[in-house]
């Protein structure tokens, strides 16, 4: 039935635009990148059929590399059962999704299945080394605190730390100990929330070792990229926390993921999470790995810091296919799409329960 809707619609025009976001505060470093800056621009496809539906989605293809897609039925390029069944228009997968849906009068997670819930746990993936800056004059723990504090007032419970300073912004030492402290203020002065650390595999498994021995009194809920994924150190990281903090999970897959060795890695009980990127790895690909995550005991917790709109899409997928852990959140503010059908309060994302395609519309600004 809706593959004969979707026949009946063809593609009369693709537009490319901007959508403009920018985070509350200038976002500083991690283990590895100096400076994250105040927010991306996002470049958009807005997809228009012959009947007059419109569609739009998140779409990094430069435009030299699109294809021509005009007067290509919706049928030929999209399955609502599948995604994308077009290698060519995988540079419309998230437009896709959203037209698909739009025409169909239904959410996206509706068309998934509706599997998930549609209160989603989401944290706060803004607590970056922000005590390190600005060099002339460190704004120290506090910063942090504070940053902790402004996004608690915005609704987040949960807050991801980076961690990992040794690696090249303090020595060794005492970049450990500057984790390990700035852990200790998150804990003392939020002791109700839940803390998650990110080290973008900057520590050795020893070195993460000797900072979990640390702070294994402020109940981590997940331990992000500890090291550059190793069976060897996973084994003996795992061994550690089943008897020292046998709660915290190990969460891995943003960086580079060779999807088979991860999910082993998943079956052998050694990752609990896999964190592919929500647009680097792409909406189709993601309903497509879910069936062997689920299979494999492994739950999904898609990377989508540096976009809001990446948020919105991996709450889609949640909510339509289950099996997700938390949502990674970005205290942000953006202009040129509405989000306000998406309310968060007390740690909890709520996905819009009717609202057609993402539930994002177009605006100006």
């Amino acid at each position: 039935m809706w593959k004969e809707i979707l026949k009946d619609h063809r593609i009369k025009e693709i537009k490319t635009s901007v959508i403009r976001s920018r985070y509350t505060r200038i976002i500083g470093r991690n283990s590895f990148i100096k400076n994250h800056g105040d927010g991306p621009n996002t470049q958009i496809r807005i997809i228009i059929t012959d009947k007059g539906a419109m569609g739009w989605g998140a779409s990094h293809t430069p435009e030299d590399q699109m294809p021509n897609l005009i007067g290509r039925s919706i049928a030929e390029l999209f399955d609502p059962e599948i995604g994308v069944i077009a290698q060519e228009a995988m540079p419309l997968d998230y437009a896709l999704h959203d037209l698909a849906s739009i025409i169909m009068n239904q959410p996206v997670y509706k068309m998934l299945g509706g599997k998930g819930d549609l209160s989603i746990p989401c944290y706060d993936g803004a607590i970056y080394m922000d005590d390190l800056t600005p060099e002339e004059s460190p704004r120290g723990i506090e910063a942090i605190v504070q940053n902790c504090q402004n996004d608690y007032e915005m609704g987040y419970r949960d807050f991801k730390i980076k961690i990992g300073r040794g690696l090249q912004w303090m020595s060794p030492k005492d970049g450990l100990k500057r984790d390990i402290d700035v852990t200790q203020a998150v804990f003392d002065n939020f002791p109700n929330c839940r803390i998650l650390v990110d080290a973008n595999d900057a520590y050795t498994c020893d070195g993460i070792i000797s900072y979990m021995e640390a702070v294994v009194h402020c109940n981590i809920f997940w331990i992000e990229e500890p090291f550059r994924e190793s069976r060897e150190d996973l084994v003996k990281l795992r061994e550690f926390l089943w008897k020292k903090s046998p709660h915290t999970l190990i969460v891995d897959g943003e960086s580079r993921p060779d999807i088979n060795f991860l999910l082993e890695l998943g079956r052998e009980k050694l990752l609990d999470a896999l964190q592919m990127d929500i647009s680097g790895y792409g909406f189709t690909n993601w309903r497509k790995i879910m069936p062997r995550l689920m299979d494999a005991g492994v739950k999904a917790a898609p990377h989508a810091w540096g976009d809001p709109l990446k948020v919105i899409y991996s709450a889609q997928l949640a909510a339509g296919l289950g099996n997700t852990l938390m949502l990674e959140g970005i205290p942000s503010k953006t202009y040129g799409a509405d989000m306000g059908l998406y309310k968060l309060s007390n740690g909890i994302l709520e996905v819009p329960k009717d609202a057609p395609g993402f539930g994002m519309k177009l605006t100006e600004g």
